[in-house]
């Protein structure tokens, strides 16, 4: 893999025990700052292929290399230190239930070890942008789906990843909201960050005029 491709995947398989295959000879490469929709019809197996780019999932067969380093055969122990490289949103959002929106936001930060003075002002900025500096304080289980939407968004972008993967971002979010969160993922990009979403929502693909268009058709790359 070249030095300036984040992602590099050669005729990857992936099969559910003994299944037919859910993705087929995909192969494509990822470069650093570049923002890319992936997109196919419900089944196409888009999250399937997200849970092998954040490292959730082994392929079946072929070849995955990440941040310049074969992922398939690195030792379970050393996988966390790159998916911390990754902002991941996930369908199903994923919060954490006894932790308010703020704690939520503020996980990667205080994970990563950043001090709770440095921390309590990107936070808060990055709840205003979504639009939830009011609910800061509120629990997940008060949050409507599209508030816990952007509580996960706000988690995944808090830290600046290398590369975020975001699955159906803007599935329970109005029109405006969904422009919106777009242009939060394009400011992240700008900073540099690689950018993933996938989306069945085919207005969102001409939001974006520079970004990069995968289509998955029955598991493959079309």
């Amino acid at each position: 893999m070249a030095e300036d491709e984040i992602v590099q995947f050669d005729n990857v398989g992936l099969r559910y025990g003994t299944d037919r295959e859910v993705l087929s000879n995909v192969s494509f490469t990822l470069f650093p700052g570049r923002f890319y929709f992936l997109t196919g019809a419900s089944g196409a197996g888009k999250t399937s292929l997200l849970k092998l780019l954040y490292l959730a999932q082994r392929p079946s067969r072929g070849a995955i290399r990440m941040f310049g380093t074969d992922v398939i055969t690195l030792p379970r122990d050393r996988l966390p230190a790159y998916r911390r490289r990754m902002g991941v949103v996930f369908q199903d959002f994923r919060l954490v239930d006894h932790l308010s929106a703020f704690d939520n936001v503020a996980l990667p930060l205080r994970v990563a070890g950043v001090r709770e003075a440095d921390l309590q002002a990107p936070v808060a900025d990055m709840l205003e942008w979504v639009g939830l500096a009011q609910r800061a304080d509120a629990r997940p289980a008060t949050l409507s789906g599209g508030e816990q939407q952007r509580v996960a968004i706000a988690r995944a972008v808090i830290g600046r990843p290398d590369m975020l993967v975001a699955d159906e971002p803007t599935g329970n979010v109005d029109p405006e909201m969904a422009l919106k969160l777009i242009r939060l993922f394009e400011a992240l990009n700008r900073l540099g960050t690689t950018v993933v979403v996938a989306t069945h929502d085919v207005h969102l693909l001409r939001k974006v005029p520079d970004s990069l268009i995968m289509r998955l058709d029955k598991g493959m790359l079309a």
